[in-house]
């Protein structure tokens, strides 16, 4: 569907983008995905046409449309700010796009309509002006907008981000709904690595302008192919070669101490019957988060402070003092040279 082959974008001396390589398949959820300044935006603004790269193509269907205007793309796109006319009514700003393609009014009252259904809008709010929505219900504008000229291709750039993290949440199962709904090919970007494995169908973890990994959200998370990606998605130990010698873990095929050793937090036990291969050593818990769903526990090994988590079964809360077991097992382990 969507093919960007060896992308390099430069402002002026500086090399933004390092020869991308990405694969979307048609109806795909694919999200970029890194921090700050990690070339998320800049790849998706190449997509959509407001960069132009100094070499490598970007190609729809097999099209290369490297040169093609933005306006010829056939590509909805939805920004951060949504970028909304705030005096116009929501009907004029969805419509927008429809009268620019000089549609007849039958035509775009129409489609207008419909597509304000579909996300969740009402004949009352289609008649007031965009500033007295809120948040949420701009986004839908927002989203209703790029969706009602048709395209083929929708791309969004952190349209959460500005939104409150409990109606974040919500508009994040909408927003997954919405376009397995519409089955319409979806590039997003974020920072938010929760948003990302949420919604995602795939994933690629960007860092100083190169991909580091595309995968599912399984294989990012739980498969981890560089320390960076390792250490960017989620809470991680970093295992400390002492600490790794207590366990017996250098003993054990697949765990190398002198590599740079991680666990999720997940994956660390604490007081759980485990099978026999599984590495242990006695500990103390230091402290404790209590979060409802789940307890995360600090834990002094000796030679250093682990975190692990546990699901809350109501009955057992180890307090700040007590001994306790740690446990975990080898192929929990994620293993990076060192750099």
């Amino acid at each position: 569907m969507i093919e960007l082959k060896d992308i390099v974008v430069k402002f002026g001396d500086f090399e933004a983008l390092h020869n991308i390589n990405v694969n979307v398949k048609e109806g795909e959820f694919f999200t970029f995905l890194g921090p700050s300044g990690c070339g998320k935006t800049t790849t998706l603004r190449t997509i959509t046409g407001f960069i132009e790269p100094v070499s490598g193509t970007v190609s729809v269907n097999n099209q290369d449309i490297t040169h093609v205007p933005i306006e010829k793309r056939n590509i909805g796109i939805v920004f951060q700010s949504y970028a909304l006319f705030p005096t116009m009514t929501v009907y004029d700003n969805i419509a927008f796009g429809l009268k620019l393609k000089k549609l007849k009014k039958p035509e775009i009252d129409q489609k207008v309509r419909e597509i304000a259904r579909k996300v969740d809008l009402s004949d009352e709010q289609l008649k007031k002006a965009v500033s007295q929505l809120s948040g949420g219900q701009q986004q839908r504008v927002a989203i209703a907008r790029a969706l009602v000229t048709g395209p083929s291709i929708i791309c969004m750039d952190e349209p959460l981000s500005n939104l409150d993290a409990k109606l974040r949440v919500q508009l994040r199962n909408e927003l997954k709904k919405m376009q397995r709904e519409f089955g319409i090919t979806t590039i997003y970007v974020t920072h938010d690595q929760e948003e990302a494995l949420t919604l995602s169908d795939r994933i690629a973890v960007f860092n100083k302008g190169y991909i580091e990994q595309i995968g599912t959200p399984n294989e990012i998370y739980n498969h981890s192919k560089t320390e960076f990606v390792c250490n960017f998605i989620g809470d991680i130990n970093r295992l400390t070669p002492e600490f790794l010698a207590g366990t017996g873990a250098d003993k054990v095929e697949g765990v190398d101490p002198k590599k740079h050793c991680y666990i999720r937090l997940e994956r660390m036990h604490v007081n759980e019957a485990m099978a026999t291969d599984t590495l242990k050593t006695e500990a103390v818990v230091e402290d404790y988060e209590f979060y409802g769903l789940y307890i995360k526990y600090y834990i002094d090994v000796g030679s250093q402070i682990l975190k692990a988590i546990e699901k809350n079964d109501g009955i057992n809360i180890y307090a700040p003092g007590e001994k306790v077991t740690v446990a975990m097992k080898p192929t929990d382990v994620m293993s990076y040279d060192a750099q």
